[in-house]
């Protein structure tokens, strides 16, 4: 049919990736042991690549939680929350995030994408400007597109070019959107989100800030790189996802602004969307609790990635610019990459193979996502796999 003839390259694409020996968009996952080790195609594979970065998927009290709430609440809503969906959970989640990032206000979304579809589309509108960070997530970018405002990028961490392009707006300025991430995901850089925030202020703009990779990571209480850096009350609203560090599914924005609230009233993805299942509440609320009680995850957690991080640029891999949960290996060419990932996997570690366009100059990444459960051996076995690659 003509209407699918637009697939045809990305289907020569996928039969070339299928001919090299690598499906990374298949691997399925017959039966998970623990939050770093699953069984694959019969075999036992260590998880380096889930970006579960407290390890929170397995936590009895997460579990309990949850099992109680399917018990008593059922399987689902079965509704948006607007309309038949807004449970208790919902209401004592929302505030149980505002305290935990010292704002007045929050709202859950039914996943991370969603919460920014839904935050971005609706604040920013035809008589605004948006001035994100080049790298940032597709979810910022979709976003970004159904809100029709004017979008201009500015480099990737570099606060010289954001100036700048603040300063040709003039008036505008104070109209504009700054778009930022705290860990970004490929590389696992952090925004130099001091400068950007002193820029914002400057300018009188508005100051976004996705911390999805850096909530549980970053900062003494695990708030984000805003709180790392101290300068949360420069930052106008934080969006993230329990998808990470909380070790479920769901979204959030919180602000200090009273009027994040009327944001629930014109958001379509917020209004048109079934809400969170009881039980992924539950197990998100006691997650929140075991990351602002328990910070020797986090201590772990680094403790760990600093190592494997250490340990990779050792053996010569090129790597991102810091150390970072997410550590990715830079190769060359497609080809080359995509035969390392097949070596990994065979010798059962499981990693990210990220590909052009996602991954930069043509290249790809082995990108590891590191997490306070992996045990030493784990990480062991990861640096010798990696070692014996060629």
């Amino acid at each position: 049919m003509p209407l699918f003839q637009k697939f045809e390259a990305l289907s020569q694409a996928r039969k070339a990736l299928l001919a090299s020996g690598a499906d990374p968009f298949n691997v399925v996952l017959d039966r998970m042991i623990s939050s770093t080790e699953a069984i694959v195609n019969g075999r036992n594979m260590i998880l380096a690549g889930t970006n579960n970065y407290l390890g929170l998927t397995f936590h009895p009290e997460c579990i309990d939680a949850a099992r109680v709430a399917l018990e008593e609440q059922g399987t689902g809503t079965t509704g948006s929350r607007m309309a038949n969906g807004t449970f208790a959970g919902h209401v004592a989640l929302e505030r149980e995030l505002a305290d935990f990032y010292q704002v007045g206000s929050a709202i859950v979304f039914s996943t991370g994408y969603l919460a920014n579809l839904g935050v971005l589309s609706t604040l920013a509108g035809p008589d605004d400007v948006i001035l994100l960070d080049a790298d940032c997530h597709a979810s910022i970018y979709d976003g970004c597109r159904m809100g029709e405002a004017e979008v201009i990028r500015f480099r990737h961490n570099d606060p010289t070019d954001l100036d700048k392009r603040l300063r040709r707006l003039g008036e505008r300025a104070t109209r504009t959107l700054i778009l930022v991430e705290g860990i970004y995901s490929m590389l696992g850089d952090r925004a130099p989100l001091a400068d950007i925030a002193a820029i914002k202020d400057r300018y009188g703009a508005c100051l976004v800030v996705d911390e999805a990779h850096s909530l549980g990571v970053l900062g003494e209480h695990g708030r984000g790189l805003a709180e790392e850096v101290g300068v949360e009350k420069s930052v106008d609203l934080i969006v993230g996802t329990f998808s990470k560090s909380l070790g479920a599914t769901g979204g959030f924005c919180v602000s200090r602004r009273p009027e994040l609230d009327l944001i629930r009233y014109a958001s379509r993805p917020y209004i048109f969307t079934a809400s969170p299942s009881p039980s992924v509440v539950a197990s998100t609320r006691a997650a929140l609790h075991i990351l602002s009680t328990q910070p020797q995850l986090r201590h772990r957690l680094w403790k760990s990635a600093e190592y494997l991080y250490q340990r990779l640029k050792d053996m010569g891999f090129a790597l991102g610019p810091e150390p970072s949960p997410v550590i990715a290996a830079l190769v060359e060419t497609k080809e080359g990459g995509i035969a390392l990932w097949n070596q990994l996997v065979e010798q059962g570690v499981y990693v990210n193979l990220i590909l052009p366009p996602a991954a930069p100059n043509g290249g790809c990444l082995l990108r590891c996502s590191v997490s306070a459960g992996h045990t030493d051996a784990q990480l062991e076995t990861i640096c010798q796999a990696f070692a014996s690659l060629s």
